[in-house]
């Protein structure tokens, strides 16, 4: 099975590849290494796979309508799973034209891209930012999502809407997963779990937005890899389901975490509560296991560990060198 990855050098893309690869599957990751974070880690992060026979790598933007067509002709997928975009949600307010046309052209320029081959699935990242700043927990995929409070937040339900729209015409089956807040080996260095961790260990200030009482549903990149993989290979003809941690922590507790795996004390830095940030994600992740036998089973605690302790490694090896 042919299965294209776009954002396939990234952190969720590149643990699928690595994933997928074990199967016997081939995979062709797309991605543009952009300057959002160093593309050093993105090379990092498939220098394993490049001698794999079943990997292709595509350096290819998805705004480039030409280019992401010229790589669906010279290698037809079966299944795609797009997961490339810009995320964050304060980058999105600084920077809202960025966003949407990376994450609505773009994903746009892949749907058309790929409407005529009738495709085995089409597995679309999406986000718990959809949900906004709802008051219900945990979050159910039939709540209303029609409050986004962030640019990033509105272009991934625009993606959603755009998908439901293009399995419609084309009949592609479609699942829409909404991540909550993944972490683990080689997370994006922006996301809480590693900066914190690479503040805490350089002795640098942790930001704080608030009072550190805002709560995450942080879910452990092990565990997304479960239900992500199991959608690849259950299609639907159009689903949205939620896949997290099903339990959330403060973010002063996740500090607190980082600090014990450590063995050192953070120096806490607390700044205004931030434009977007929404007090709390929780998903209810009852659909996923009824579809997708979906469980999560790594703790924070455990998880926050085994992050620790890669980071650690790299900075030794990165001392020895």
């Amino acid at each position: 099975m042919n299965v294209l990855i776009t954002g396939g050098a990234g952190f969720i893309g590149s643990h699928l590849a690595g994933k997928l690869l074990e199967r016997g599957e081939r995979v062709i990751a797309v991605d543009d290494f952009n300057s959002f974070y160093d593309p050093k880690l993105k090379l990092e992060n498939i220098s394993g796979f490049e001698a794999n026979p079943g990997f292709t790598l595509c350096r290819a933007d998805i705004r480039d309508a030409r280019a992401i067509a010229r790589v669906v002709e010279e290698h037809p997928p079966h299944v795609v799973c797009h997961m490339a975009a810009r995320a964050g949600v304060r980058p999105s307010i600084e920077d809202p034209l960025l966003y949407e046309e990376t994450n609505l052209k773009g994903t746009l320029n892949i749907l058309e891209a790929v409407k005529g081959l009738n495709l085995e699935n089409f597995v679309f990242a999406s986000s718990s930012s959809v949900y906004g700043a709802a008051s219900k927990v945990p979050f159910s995929e039939d709540d209303p999502v029609n409050s986004p409070i962030s640019p990033y937040a509105a272009t991934k339900r625009a993606g959603e809407l755009l998908l439901f729209t293009y399995s419609h015409l084309y009949k592609i089956p479609v699942t829409c997963l909404r991540f909550f807040t993944v972490y683990g080996e080689r997370g994006r260095p922006d996301m809480a779990v590693a900066r914190f961790t690479k503040l805490i260990c350089e002795g640098g200030e942790v930001p704080v937005y608030g009072d550190g009482s805002a709560r995450r549903d942080f879910t452990y990149i092990g565990d997304i890899l479960k239900g992500l993989i199991q959608s690849l290979y259950t299609p639907f003809p159009y689903e949205i389901i939620n896949l997290g941690g099903a339990h959330t922590a403060e973010v002063k507790e996740l500090v607190s975490i980082v600090e014990k795996n450590l063995g050192k004390r953070a120096r806490l830095k607390y700044l205004p509560p931030a434009q977007g940030d929404v007090p709390v994600t929780y998903a209810d992740v009852s659909k996923a296991k009824r579809l997708l036998g979906y469980s999560p089973e790594v703790t924070l605690d455990e998880g926050v560990g085994r992050y620790v302790r890669w980071f650690l490694d790299r900075v030794k090896k990165a001392d020895t060198v």
